[in-house]
């Protein structure tokens, strides 16, 4: 099976990845004067097209150095003198609007991979109308994962960030998407929660579920292990990426 994510990610060496964002970014910018349109335009479709880019990393530090990498080089430029004032204000309001304060300290956008579930359904058989909660459900990709495994299931997503909850809504127009704080709302009324956060995050998520959650229903994390803890099962999927299941209590 191909990989399915962008060849500047499938790069590993870092920082090819971060120069391949940084070099793309410059070339819509650089193209987009050529064709003359005016310099606050193009350079704002270079911020925008860095900003996709992070999106593909999981390191946080790798992100910001992707996303800061085209506005700080055209600072440096000198170019940046012809765009007005405000025009630095773009990128600070839409790092706030995709991560508010309060969700700093849990993982940025970590995008299921569309595979990385399979199996799921044959190991938690779950009743039709079953509901499960996808906790910090970003742009949905966990969602549209859950909904293939699962089709009769009430699927429900919550995000912290109204961007991305906006946006999670309109992709997954199946499911229930609200925007809220994973960590303050209630998973008893849910039969499995999954998770795609960081593994320092994961002691907090089991501890509420083992409170809250009802005897016999499940949580998922992909990817990270509760430390400490032993696993019901460990599913591998398509992509290699490990899926930890946790049955309550």
């Amino acid at each position: 099976m191909s990989d399915p994510r962008p060849w500047f990610v499938r790069v590993q060496a870092w920082p090819l990845p971060a120069l391949a964002a940084w070099g793309a970014a410059w070339c819509a910018h650089l193209a987009l004067r050529a064709l003359g349109v005016d310099t606050a335009t193009a350079a704002l479709a270079g911020l925008c097209l860095g900003m996709a880019c992070m999106r593909f990393e999981r390191a946080r530090w790798r992100r910001v150095a992707i996303a800061a990498g085209f506005p700080l080089s055209l600072a440096l430029s000198g170019l940046a003198g012809a765009l007005p004032a405000g025009w630095w204000l773009v990128p600070l309001a839409a790092l706030i609007l995709a991560y508010p304060m309060g969700a700093w300290g849990d993982a940025p956008l970590f995008p299921t991979p569309p595979a990385a579930l399979d199996g799921l359904a044959h190991a938690v058989r779950l009743p039709a109308g079953a509901r499960v909660l996808d906790a910090g459900c970003g742009l949905g990709h966990g969602l549209r994962a859950l909904r293939r495994q699962f089709p009769r299931a009430e699927l429900h997503g919550v995000e912290h960030s109204i961007a991305l909850a906006l946006a999670c809504a309109w992709r997954c127009p199946g499911a229930r998407v609200t925007r809220g704080d994973m960590w303050r709302g209630d998973w008893s009324p849910y039969d499995l929660v999954y998770l795609f956060q960081r593994p320092e995050t994961l002691p907090r998520a089991l501890a509420k579920a083992r409170a809250e959650m009802r005897p016999g229903t499940w949580l998922a994390s992909l990817e990270f292990e509760a430390p400490g803890v032993a696993a019901t099962r460990r599913l591998s999927g398509a992509d290699g990426r490990s899926l930890w299941l946790y049955r309550l209590p």
